[in-house]
């Protein structure tokens, strides 16, 4: 096994949706999952959002779907919108190696700050993210409209 951390492109997008829609299934959510490649891929395109990906020979076998933004309180921000890896694949380092990049990617573009949400029943990664000195906000409720 030799895993590759790089940046993810275009023929990656399929392997991204592939992930996400592993990560709806994980959590319980497969029916809410309404996106497809093509408009992952138009989106990717427009340089919508970023990813970094974890290879195995060949085969993408996890991600950190990213992208840049901005806190009115902090400044430049990351925004990290899905993190997968594949269950075959957990507990060997590689997702750690795999959020340093994507740290080193904000770090880059001197952002103040990494931001993501977590659903609270998938507590194997609040306790990777609790390994990595996050807070985890309980005072902020998220809100979303339908367009």
């Amino acid at each position: 096994m030799s895993i590759q951390i790089r940046q993810a492109t275009i023929n990656d997008v399929p392997a991204l949706h592939r992930l996400v829609g592993e990560l709806a299934e994980y959590v319980g959510e497969r029916q809410n999952f309404t996106a497809t490649v093509a408009t992952y891929e138009e989106d990717f395109r427009d340089g919508f959002y970023k990813a970094v990906v974890a290879e195995d020979e060949g085969t993408v076998i996890g991600m950190a779907l990213y992208y840049f933004t901005y806190s009115t309180w902090k400044g430049r921000m990351i925004y990290l919108e899905d993190f997968v890896l594949s269950p075959a694949y957990r507990r060997r380092g590689i997702g750690q190696r795999l959020w340093d990049v994507l740290l080193e990617r904000g770090r880059e573009k001197k952002c103040q700050l990494l931001k993501w949400q977590v659903v609270d029943t998938n507590t194997e990664a609040m306790k990777f993210y609790a390994a990595q000195q996050s807070i985890m906000e309980e005072n902020w409720i998220n809100g979303k409209l339908y367009l």
